[in-house]
């Protein structure tokens, strides 16, 4: 007798989830395998903290088009590992798309996880991805579960670059959420990866496989919260950086360099949020050992939200709005006020003329009009006349405005001048005493020809990926309007002009007190502000270095620096 789960098994409108796609030692949807995760803090196959022996059974013949319970048509095979094979399937009693997971009977896993589907379908959290029924029948066990048509991996979402500061507190915010209230309920996920997390298309972060990953894979922990907490944690990490927070790449993700050990987010990369940074290390460092400076470890959910509760909130970007057309000329014809010239060819419509008005009142309230109609122009001729006397008596002035097309005034535009340059010093935010070079720094604006300030050598001109650039403070004595800043290198660099707020009375000490406004690349750059800038400390900030030919490295080197309003 088929044995079946009291997991819900008609609910209506279900939109599916996204297949349990190639993770570490998993195959793609077309069924190679790929090994992408080689971190043995969390392999797969060994699970954490403890396993269950390999299932010594077959996996089942199966094929597109075969029908389980005259319901689930499988159609396309998305995962086939250890015994267990994960399919897209169609609910055909319901028409929707959904996903299952098939093992046989007496796979040493399948009551494990028969037990870890039915206990996820009760949870009932619409942040995980439903369970919608768990089935034993035919020798097989079987695990249907939500299929999300529109959501999208974070491993996708990551292959475009990290996400924005407000999107990845969104991300730990609804994550950590959600684990805390499985846990509270005896639940633990055991294998939270990129690929597990989904950001459906109304922004709502969701998990798949609660419980049933974990069972499939055989994978077990004595500290599971412990274990999930640090996972979450290194979600936060690669959200932040691109970065996978240990040596090893995994998940299409770079790992850190080798030897460096576990270093924060915002020294890894610029501008990352400063309060995200402190968090992934709270939750990665649970040992204790490695923690923040200035706060405790977090080692379970609970508190991760806890911390996430005393930051400030992250407010989402302002919205990018499309500047409107300029205003167009129109050209009106004499006599035809309200109304655009007519095109030649083009037969134009007569204008309905008012009706008269037919009462004395009407008469005079006409002939009133009139005359103030001709008082009117009689002053304003008598004052055009004194203006055009004047006008005249003042020609000879340079200074005054010329008027053309009908009384129009366009200022004269600003002379540009060079503005003097009082100091420089080298700018390295991301090293380990805040300077690159600061030999030399003053040939960047000095007059001798064939002088240069040079940055360390790297391996590789975006720094070895240890930095996203470094550059050279600028301060020009005070305030100034600034116009546009030519950068002379030796070799084509990428470089960034950065400025301080007009405010700011002291230098900023971090990439963070300088904001980007303008950029280019060549042997020579003129970076000009898109907007008006007033400003006294400038950062001329390179991102990506040229190959010297001399010593084979790479490393930039500024000639020369003028700046002028």
């Amino acid at each position: 007798m088929a044995e079946r789960s009291t997991a819900a098994v008609d609910v209506a409108d279900n939109s599916g989830d996204e297949p349990l796609t190639a993770q570490a030692d998993e195959p793609t949807a077309d069924g190679v395998a790929q090994n992408r995760e080689r971190d043995t803090d969390n392999d797969e196959a060994q699970g954490s903290g403890g396993t269950e022996s390999p299932g010594k059974a077959s996996p089942p013949e199966l094929h597109s088009g075969h029908k389980l319970a005259r319901r689930y048509r499988l159609e396309e095979c998305v995962t086939r590992l250890d015994g267990f094979s994960s399919w897209r399937a169609v609910d055909e009693k319901l028409r929707r798309a959904v996903g299952v997971h098939i093992l046989p009977a007496d796979h040493s896993r399948a009551r494990s996880v028969l037990a870890a589907a039915r206990s996820s379908a009760l949870l009932g959290d619409p942040r995980f991805v439903q369970v919608l029924d768990a089935v034993e029948e035919d020798d097989l066990v079987y695990v249907v579960h939500e299929w999300l048509p529109d959501a999208t991996e974070l491993t996708a979402l990551l292959a475009a670059g990290p996400l924005e500061a407000h999107d990845a507190y969104q991300m730990v915010s609804q994550i950590a959420s959600a684990m805390a209230v499985a846990h509270r309920e005896g639940l633990a996920h055991l294998r939270l990866t990129p690929s597990t997390i989904l950001r459906s298309s109304s922004g709502q972060w969701r998990v798949r496989g609660l419980a049933v990953n974990a069972a499939l894979r055989g994978i077990t922990s004595d500290t599971p919260q412990r274990a999930d907490t640090e996972a979450i944690g290194a979600l936060l990490y690669a959200s932040l950086t691109q970065r996978w927070p240990y040596e090893n790449d995994a998940y299409g993700l770079s790992g850190l360099p080798k030897g460096v050990g576990l270093i924060a987010p915002d020294q890894v990369r610029a501008g990352v949020h400063r309060g995200l940074s402190e968090l992934a290390m709270r939750a990665l460092a649970n040992d204790g050992a490695t923690a923040s400076r200035h706060e405790s470890a977090c080692t379970t959910p609970e508190e991760l939200v806890k911390a996430i509760g005393e930051m400030p909130r992250i407010r989402p970007p302002e919205p990018v709005f499309t500047a409107p057309p300029d205003y167009q000329r129109t050209t009106y014809q004499q006599g035809s006020y309200g109304r655009q010239a007519p095109r030649p060819g083009l037969a134009q419509p007569l204008p309905t003329p008012p009706p008269p008005l037919q009462s004395r009142t009407g008469k005079a309230l006409k002939w009133a009009v009139s005359a103030l109609l001709i008082a009117a122009l009689g002053l304003g001729s008598w004052q055009l006349a004194d203006a055009l006397m004047d006008q005249g008596n003042k020609a000879d002035d340079t200074d005054q405005t010329q008027t053309t097309d009908g009384g129009d005034k366009s200022p004269a535009k600003p002379v540009s001048r060079p503005i003097a340059i009082e100091g420089a010093r080298d700018f390295d935010p991301l090293g380990e005493d805040g300077t690159e070079n600061p030999d030399d720094i003053d040939k960047v604006y000095d007059t001798t020809a064939g002088t240069y300030w040079q940055t360390s050598y790297y391996t590789s001109s975006d720094f070895g990926r240890l930095k996203s650039g470094v550059g050279v403070v600028l301060d020009l004595g005070k305030v100034q309007q600034v116009g546009e800043v030519t950068v002379t290198f030796v070799g084509d660099t990428s470089v960034e002009l950065r400025a301080a707020s007009g405010d700011t009375g002291t230098e900023p000490t971090s990439l963070d007190g300088y904001t980007k406004v303008a950029g280019g690349s060549g042997a020579s750059v003129t970076l000009k502000p898109g907007k008006s800038l007033k400003s006294r400390y400038l950062l001329v900030w390179l991102t990506d270095l040229p190959k010297q030919v001399d010593d084979g490295k790479f490393r930039g080197r500024i000639v020369d620096v003028k700046v002028s309003s």
